[in-house]
């Protein structure tokens, strides 16, 4: 039988957000005697606590058994929602306090190493500059997919990364802005002999040395369409690595070369070759849930990234995200 409910007269009225996070809490521990503990109530209080919730809703939240309690699909239902409610009400504790002193706070952002060791310095650098006293957490993640989970689950504020097509779902959830377009681009170290050039034909770096990122990588497959576009089979790679503290010490102090975005090369001290790759630039881009109210500290964050960003050649042409996904 559907479950009908009317908010106004029941919902609304009786149903507690503190009894919520007593249902996350004991859901988290397990069991009820470990969820009161945690919470620092009795047993029976926290029983009582979910015994109104289930006659609210008329649904069974929890399975009790011997070895202690599971999740009901009502329950899972209930607590994924709840992330938002929990997380709206920190969002509105922290904007209070943002309007009484607009210098303190705290946020994360989730980042590739590639934009911690070049791009976000100089966000984070101008931001501190003006709001002294807001933290700043960064995370280094394996990529722009494996940032997207915590996104959802409210663990990060904001991604900022190179984007790369094929890593955002159909879901509609995701706020895309674009900063600019970056390059991929032929790199080596500012003592390579190939510096000397004006003009390098990409047959020509065949039998170099190449430091490559792992084949499934957006950035191996662009430039494997580089070398076939010329005719040319992909260079046998002497390091394969995702570590651009690697590329950046390999290039620095041998021979080899790399393919990297144009601006995380200059940011690094390395040089770039004047190969013509001939491919369609990569965007760089802020991510954050479209359905999720920002907060001051979060919003004055992305402006300074627009600032700093604002002095990048290479611009946004229209909408290079929604370019991508066609």
């Amino acid at each position: 039988m559907a479950v009908t409910m009317e908010w106004e007269s029941r919902l609304g009225r009786r149903l507690r957000v503190r009894d919520l996070f007593i249902l996350s809490t004991v859901v988290e521990a397990g069991s009820m005697a470990k969820g009161a503990r945690r919470l620092a109530m009795s047993q029976p209080s926290v029983s009582e606590a979910i015994t109104n919730l289930e006659h609210i809703l008329r649904v069974r939240l929890l399975d009790r058994g011997p070895k202690g309690i599971a999740p009901t699909m009502y329950a899972d239902v209930l607590l994924r929602r709840s992330i938002a409610v929990f997380d709206e009400l920190k969002q509105g504790v922290r904007d209070i306090e943002f309007l009484a002193d607009p210098t303190v706070g705290e946020m994360t952002v989730g980042a590739h190493e590639t934009a911690i060791g070049t791009l976000l310095p100089a966000i984070i650098e101008r931001y501190a500059a003006k709001f002294p006293g807001v933290t700043v957490r960064v995370d280094s993640v394996a990529s722009y997919g494996a940032a997207l989970p915590p996104l959802r689950s409210r663990q990060f504020d904001l991604i900022i990364n190179w984007f790369q097509p094929g890593q955002i779902d159909a879901e509609d959830d995701l706020k895309i802005e674009p900063l600019f377009e970056d390059p991929l681009v032929v790199a080596c170290g500012p003592h390579s002999p190939w510096t000397r050039r004006r003009k390098i034909n990409l047959a020509e770096l065949v039998d170099e040395p190449w430091i490559m990122q792992a084949r499934n990588t957006w950035n191996y497959m662009r430039l494997s369409e580089a070398f076939r576009a010329h005719g040319l089979a992909m260079p046998r790679a002497s390091l394969v690595t995702h570590s651009l503290l690697l590329v950046v010490h390999f290039l620095a102090n041998g021979p080899h070369l790399t393919a990297y975005p144009r601006f995380a090369v200059q940011r690094s001290g390395l040089r770039v070759l004047p190969v013509d790759l001939e491919l369609r630039p990569w965007p760089v881009i802020v991510t954050t849930l479209r359905n999720r109210t920002l907060s001051p500290v979060v919003e004055r964050f992305i402006e300074c990234a627009r600032e700093v960003t604002k002095s990048i050649a290479c611009k946004p042409r229209g909408n290079p995200v929604h370019a991508w996904k066609l």
